[in-house]
């Protein structure tokens, strides 16, 4: 279904501030600066998160005095997205380890919520190794000599449905091991930890699997809340210590959980668990699923050891956090800020960057000019077809307008970021150049409610709306606003974004950390201009959601009436974007 309103007066063209009262639930968030967002602080601290953008499930592995990231990527193409850092706070994106999803025909489309879980990566024998898993399909391998590529095509090195969270480990005998968790929605068990031997190579598994750790087995893990049951644990990474195995695994969930870690003498256990950072006192909802790191040892002194790990900021992502970490005279490690007379520490928002040589504060590719394309930090929302972009265009990207789902939730042509921070305005100048009625292209906002400004070509000629559409995932209906301005050539389109807390109801279990109680998200007030310089509002904005397991992102997009016939499609028009700037 879909609503379509002319509006025609003027008054009615306000920005969000303008409407009617928020409900008392909803407050603005001023917690966080406006603008792209900086973790360096330029006198030795940082501010968590180190990355704001949302890289859920980070796992990182040092080589020598370099770290590098990799995270989840769903949906989005490429995937497996390539950081660098010399000092764990200032990390810059040097590439993508996946060009597509696999298998190609299944990730034509958007899978959101599937494709590209939680990976691992490590350095071995020469070559970077990242396995990941796809819940759908098993545990696939890639590798490469060089971090920022080329990087191997995929191979299935696992075909166990619905396991996921995988983590290679290879033992002082050369050994090699593939710890994994699973999903409960496709493969029927969940927080249980299986360890499976690894062939030589490391590109098959080679036995059945053994399960060490059963959460549902376990004794009760005390907590900042008290006692807690051990539940959804999952993202295991198995490390050696000395004489000791320990695997690290967060459980309890991702808002209301902490992170646990398990050891023992043999490999396959027992093993003996406990929490060693949640909440606490703390806003910081999590906070665990990540990596374990160390500093390089200098001048006979041992290195520093340190914990980056999520928090989910509902519409602006699962953004990365750095915590200190320390080992105890009893073997155990306790991460974050420790807490007297406790076994756990809770999260730092702000503390002493690590020990290591000062490096330029990074500033990831946000802005573009599209001068030699469109930048690293751009992604699909499925793969992409060949004839999506025009590549003989220089200085500005220009979309074809393919054929796709209205419900933008449902097209694959959608090219968007994360969200660079917590307030700012995007902004874009396009124009549409359409051969056939119902193409369209826009600025857009995309989450499970996505609302977009742009043009749209009707029978009237080309008019500029801005459409909105709540519970996008679910097929609501599409509401369409037309402005009364005439459009000739080029339009300058907005969005604002400004943070809000929201209230959330009540969690129906016992003990639960105060941050379950709220969520973030934003209000964005949509607007227009014709000169570049002035600028109109238009409609009453809307408020962001995440979507399946990421945030909310922005992009752009151009489209032709779905079901354009394929002996047409060839005809269709195109939209161009001649810049893509943020501004706090």
């Amino acid at each position: 279904m879909k609503a379509i309103v002319s509006i025609l007066l003027a008054g009615l063209f306000l920005p969000v501030v303008a409407q009617a009262a928020e409900p008392p639930l909803v407050v603005p968030d001023t917690r966080m600066p406006s603008g792209v967002w900086i973790s360096d602080q330029g006198d030795g601290t940082y501010i968590n998160p180190v990355l704001q953008g949302d890289y859920s499930d980070p796992d990182v592995v040092r080589v020598e005095d370099d770290y590098y990231l990799t995270a989840s990527s769903f949906t989005n193409v490429p995937g497996l997205p390539i950081l660098h850092s010399k000092d764990l706070v200032n990390w810059t994106l040097i590439g993508h380890a996946l060009a597509r999803n696999v298998p190609e025909a299944h990730h034509a489309v958007p899978r959101r919520g599937g494709g590209v879980w939680a990976p691992a990566i490590r350095h071995h024998n020469g070559k970077f190794m990242i396995y990941y898993p796809d819940p759908d399909f098993g545990i696939f391998l890639v590798t490469a000599v060089d971090p920022k590529g080329p990087w191997s095509a995929p191979v299935l090195v696992d075909s166990t449905k619905g396991a996921i969270d995988p983590a290679p480990f290879w033992d002082t005998d050369g050994q090699g091991y593939l710890v994994i968790g699973f999903a409960g929605s496709r493969a029927g068990i969940k927080n249980i930890i299986t360890l499976k031997k690894l062939n030589a190579d490391g590109t098959k598994t080679v036995d059945e699997g053994v399960r060490i750790i059963e959460g549902d087995k376990l004794p009760k893990v005390k907590t900042s809340q008290g006692l807690m049951p051990w539940f959804t644990t999952e993202g295991p990474k198995l490390y050696k210590r000395g004489e000791w195995y320990y695997i690290f695994a967060p459980s309890g969930s991702v808002k209301g959980g902490w992170q646990g870690v398990f050891r023992s003498k043999s490999i396959y256990g027992p093993y003996e668990g406990r929490s060693v950072i949640d909440q606490g006192n703390t806003d910081m909802n999590g906070p665990h699923q990540g990596a374990w790191v160390d500093t390089a040892p200098k001048n006979g002194k041992p290195g520093e050891d340190w914990f980056l790990h999520f928090q989910d900021t509902d519409s602006y992502g699962r953004r990365v956090m750095l915590q200190p970490m320390h080992w105890q005279k009893d073997g155990w490690p306790i991460i974050g800020e420790r807490q007297k007379g406790q076994v756990y520490g809770q999260p730092v928002w702000r503390h002493k960057k690590p020990a290591l040589p000062s490096q330029p504060i990074a500033r990831n590719p946000v802005d573009d000019d599209f001068d030699n394309g469109y930048h690293l930090g751009w992604q699909w929302s499925s793969n992409p077809g060949d004839d999506w972009v025009d590549q003989s265009v220089k200085g500005a990207l220009r979309l074809k307008s393919v054929s796709s789902p209205v419900n933008l939730w449902e097209a694959g042509n959608l090219l968007t970021q994360k969200l660079p921070g917590m307030g700012f305005s995007a902004a874009t100048k396009l124009t549409l150049t359409p051969n056939l009625a119902g193409e369209r292209a826009g600025l857009l906002v995309l989450g499970y409610d996505y609302g977009w400004i742009g043009l749209e070509n009707t029978a009237d000629g080309v008019k500029l709306v801005q459409v909105t559409r709540p519970r996008a995932n679910a097929g609501g209906s599409e509401t369409v606003l037309t402005a009364p301005v005439r459009v000739d050539g080029p339009v300058w389109v907005r969005a604002r974004f400004e943070p809000v807390t929201v209230a959330d109801p009540v969690p129906q279990f016992p003990h639960y950390w105060p941050s379950m109680l709220r969520s973030t998200h934003a209000r964005v007030a949509f607007s227009y201009s014709l000169d570049g310089v002035s600028f109109t509002p238009v409609g009453t904005g809307m408020m962001t959601q995440p979507g399946r397991w990421v945030g909310t992102q922005i992009g752009l997009f151009a489209q032709a009436a779905s079901g354009t016939p394929a002996f047409v499609a060839t005809r269709v028009g195109y939209a161009q974007f001649d810049n893509f700037s943020v501004v706090p």
